[in-house]
């Protein structure tokens, strides 16, 4: 699984890389299969998943969003309230919440993270998504946008948050939002290194990495090989470069780690055989439709075969599937052409994310070390997040 890939100039080598994790508040798991996930969507379960994770390692969990529930699953907590929960119960978790604009207004979820933020001391942050899945905005009686109009409606989303959150009389003429001189009291929390909450973003298409590249703080990217990933970043890159900016890079990629990699791939073979067919079916006509709606054909999920949907957010096509030796070489040979963060899923939730922390994470800073000494720098040990397994222990 190791390769020869070259250091991108966009790679951060000094700084460790971050992992984080999908939060199960959706029933059924993270991939779409009768396969035994020993997971569950409760707040009991993810409370100890969390204290888990930030002991393992994690330094992000990000809460899903889906009002009404799909992918085979019948129940998803709401992204907010689950992730001011999951705050609430944690002491060093960075919790992302996901929302779609449309659903809100960005004035009232701007006062909203906030209050998140200094509840939890500064660990709040926000992924904004623009949304596909049109019958829950048609079945709402919200307005329905065209595809790359929904972007420009997601910009002017972003702006307006980071307006309320940095500036006092804040004001901003739109399309779709209209702010005259408005002052969020208190602002969000002084973190030293962060000028606000964060700011996630996800989408493929030509018009979802132009905005991201002009506004958001981190990118994400569904699942991908290495040129996948190069490629899905180029967008961002030059229309952030355009306008000053440097955001950071967040990959999805779903975790097998067994003892061997025949077992690993044994399992992965077993996840797709039980796949539950209609859902899969399902989604892949209601998001490959919303892919063909964009003017050059590049949304997300537009080139995604069956067995890649199994997974709904493209997770085994990273490749973290192997022994932890192999998982570590594939997530640095992501670092080296500009992943910042490793967002990840499981089968088995609390055991994994433990069993990853152990046994992938001490090999990924060793190579992380190593990879910096060969470029000429090191690695910035003092930013790593400290671990307890203890603590973490089931």
């Amino acid at each position: 699984m190791s390769t020869n890939t070259s250091v991108s100039q966009v790679a951060d080598l000094e700084t460790p890389l971050k992992f984080a994790y999908w939060v199960p508040n959706v029933s059924g798991g993270l991939v779409v299969s009768t396969i035994e996930q020993r997971t569950s969507w409760d707040f009991d379960y993810n409370k100890k998943l969390a204290r888990i994770a930030e002991n393992s390692g994690f330094e992000y969990a990000l809460t899903q969003t889906r009002y009404a529930a799909s992918y085979g699953a019948d129940k998803q907590h709401e992204a907010t309230s689950f992730s001011l929960a999951l705050l609430g119960a944690t002491e060093k978790l960075k919790v992302i919440s996901a929302v779609h604009p449309g659903m809100w207004h960005p004035g009232v979820l701007a006062k909203f993270i906030i209050t998140a933020d200094h509840i939890s001391g500064g660990r709040a942050a926000v992924n904004v998504v623009s949304g596909w899945l049109k019958d829950e905005f048609v079945n709402f009686g919200l307005e329905w946008l065209e595809h790359d109009e929904r972007y420009v409606r997601t910009e002017e989303f972003i702006r307006v948050l980071r307006g309320l959150w940095t500036e006092q009389e804040y004001s901003q003429s739109g399309k779709y939002y209209n702010i005259n001189n408005f002052t969020l009291n208190p602002a969000p929390l002084d973190v030293p290194g962060r000028a606000h909450p964060e700011i996630f973003f996800g989408g493929n298409s030509t018009a979802a990495q132009a905005a991201a590249g002009r506004t958001a703080d981190w990118y994400f990217s569904n699942g991908k090989d290495l040129a996948g990933f190069e490629d899905n970043i180029s967008g961002v890159t030059a229309a952030a470069a355009a306008v000053g900016r440097t955001p950071k890079f967040g990959l999805n990629g779903f975790v097998i780690a067994r003892d061997t990699e025949a077992e690993a791939k044994d399992t992965l073979r077993e996840i797709v055989a039980k796949a539950h067919r209609p859902a899969v079916e399902g989604f892949r006509a209601a998001v490959q439709e919303a892919g063909a709606s964009t003017k050059d054909g590049k949304g997300m999920w537009a080139d995604s075969s069956y067995e890649d949907l199994v997974q709904y957010n493209d997770g085994f096509k990273t490749g973290l599937i192997g022994t932890p030796e192999q998982i570590a070489q594939r997530i640095v040979d992501f670092k080296k052409i500009g992943v910042n963060l490793m967002l990840t899923c499981y089968l088995h939730f609390q055991e994994e994310v433990e069993a990853f922390g152990r046994n992938v994470l001490p090999i990924v800073r060793e190579l992380e070390a190593d990879l910096a000494r060969k470029n000429g720098t090191e690695l910035n040990t003092d930013l790593l997040p400290e671990t307890n397994f203890e603590g973490a222990t089931l």
